[in-house]
């Protein structure tokens, strides 16, 4: 039995009111909360064992990084990864940052191509479009139809001998469409491209095992996972990470210094300079322990019902209008009701202690493909209830009343 209102007691927040009303969440693509687990861990390591780690012989130094490794171990098995494949980063956004710069100064050159699709976060759009104007290259985009879905086989077209890589969202931030991610990977792999999985909006709600997939690499939050911000990771191939140049420069990423020359240290510290949020890391540790004490699957399944339920009963609104209806969604439900402006409609249902997100979402150029300037999301995570989509039907209607639609 997944007993989610156990679960619901485990996140403090939860139990908050807005505006003399109970706090209804349901803006998890943007964020999670944090299970007390979590916020007791972080609170923990400044309390008991802070201080800095890899650098220091003394007890405290040793027994904070080995509790740093642990935390790299629990997300590299969450994962099936090798621990070495697992980079700390702040988040999705740094990863791929991280591999658009290391990547792109080590394998790419003038005339290259980097292939991405049309529903994509800023984050994998930008740092791309750097690397691109950096080193004159061209930044191809797969369309998509208007379902919302990747129409696969305009890619393929885009794939050639110019192509170094494939960046591509697992699950779109705005629609809850999932990607034929396994299929784009092995048809990229039959041309030699390696292939960058954006994971931010997948890796929180299924079970995801990176080398049955088989990317090459895959960027992740751990903030969206329950755990602290500024906390995710990149995971890369090792024979990838081990050609590539580093990122950053500093302490740790080192193995000799001489002002004639630096020698890099080894794997994954090649890619970690300067001291890291090693509290939010382990806390990030702590999180993904507590996922999988729940089982991912478990979570996964609890919702695909609370967002099939959502996106059931906002259908029977009249006014509402979806954004993204493909076959195979996951997570999120974007909308607009009538001619309202998602703005509007965010601000209303927050006075009735409703959070949901409005605006572009960090996809501007999906918002253009669909011939607008936003919408209202609505997003869901293992502590969300029937009951809650029950508050947020209401509160449209409300909406909708207020506004004369």
């Amino acid at each position: 039995m997944y007993d989610v209102e156990n679960i619901r007691k485990q996140f403090p927040i939860l139990g908050e009111k807005v505006y003399n009303r109970p706090l209804v969440y349901l803006d998890n693509a943007a964020t999670t909360q944090k299970p007390k687990c979590v916020i007791d861990t972080h609170t923990d390591v400044y309390t008991h064992i802070n201080s800095n780690i890899h650098r220091g012989v003394h007890h405290l130094s040793n027994v904070c990084t080995d509790a740093f490794e642990k935390a790299r171990r629990t997300i590299a098995q969450h994962f099936n990864a090798d621990q070495n494949e697992i980079i700390f980063t702040r988040g999705t956004t740094e990863a791929i940052n991280l591999l658009a710069f290391s990547f792109g100064e080590t394998y790419c050159k003038s005339s290259d191509e980097i292939v991405i699709s049309a529903m994509e976060h800023h984050a994998n759009i930008v740092p791309w479009q750097m690397l691109c104007e950096r080193k004159s290259m061209t930044l191809r985009v797969a369309p998509i139809n208007d379902r919302g879905e990747l129409i696969v086989d305009e890619l393929y077209k885009l794939l050639n001998s110019k192509t170094k890589l494939v960046a591509i969202a697992h699950v779109s931030n705005v629609m809850g469409t999932v990607n034929p991610i396994e299929e784009i990977i092995e048809r990229a792999h039959s041309q030699g491209i390696p292939v960058l999985v954006d994971a931010a909006q997948s890796a929180p709600h299924r079970t995801i095992d990176v080398k049955k997939l088989d990317c090459d690499f895959m960027a992740f939050s751990g903030h969206k996972m329950y755990a602290p911000t500024g906390t995710g990771a990149l995971y890369g191939k090792k024979r990838w990470l081990d050609e590539m140049i580093p990122y950053h420069g500093g302490g740790e990423m080192i193995e000799k210094v001489t002002f004639a020359k630096t020698t890099y240290n080894v794997l994954p510290f090649k890619f970690e300079a300067g001291t890291p949020d090693y509290v939010g890391s382990i806390a990030f540790g702590r999180a993904i322990e507590f996922m999988d004490e729940i089982g991912t699957d478990n979570i996964a399944r609890h919702e695909r019902e609370i967002s099939e339920y959502a996106r059931e009963k906002l259908s029977e609104i009249d006014g509402i209008k979806f954004i993204g209806e493909a076959e195979n969604r996951a997570g999120a439900v974007s909308f607009l009701l009538g001619k309202t402006h998602p703005y509007d409609t965010g601000m209303i249902l927050d006075k009735m202690g409703i959070a949901v997100r409005t605006g572009h979402h960090c996809a501007q150029p999906l918002m253009e493909r669909f011939g607008i300037t936003g919408t209202v999301r609505a997003s869901f995570a293992m502590y969300n209830t029937k009951e809650e989509v029950d508050i947020l039907i209401d509160g449209v209607k409300r909406v909708k009343m207020m506004m004369g639609i």
